[in-house]
């Protein structure tokens, strides 16, 4: 099957939209940990210890989830350069590694997401053993 034009071009904008999802993620994680530290300031307390925990892994997370997609974006542009220049030889090898990188960032977006909720769930359990 010939590698078109369009195929990875078609990709382009999906890549693209999911930049500000994450950089939403990352700048609320940001926000929350700051606000977790003048909680910690004000007051120490071991249930913080827990949500630092989880905190510290979805920001690794998050940096993954873009690293993956960035670089599915810069395969994918390079793949419709090289197509540009009929070096279909060289485009589909990069085409698969963008749609193998973007099928891990979601992987891990899926996980931080578990994450997320963890969080939420440790959240609430303070609230509800207010001690």
């Amino acid at each position: 099957m010939k590698l078109e034009l369009n195929t990875p071009g078609l990709l382009f904008p999906a890549i693209s939209f999911l930049l500000l999802p994450y950089t939403n993620r990352y700048l609320t994680l940001a926000n929350l940990i700051r606000s977790l530290q003048q909680q910690w300031e004000a007051e120490m307390h071991p249930r913080h210890l827990a949500q630092i925990q989880v905190l510290r892994r979805r920001v690794h997370l998050i940096r993954w989830m873009t690293t993956f997609v960035v670089l599915a974006m810069l395969c994918n542009v390079v793949c419709i350069m090289a197509l540009f220049e009929d070096w279909e030889a060289i485009a589909r090898p990069l085409f698969i590694l963008a749609m193998v990188s973007l099928v891990i960032s979601l992987s891990i977006s899926l996980y931080e997401i578990q994450l997320s909720t963890k969080a939420l769930n440790l959240q609430l359990g303070a609230m509800d053993d207010p001690t």
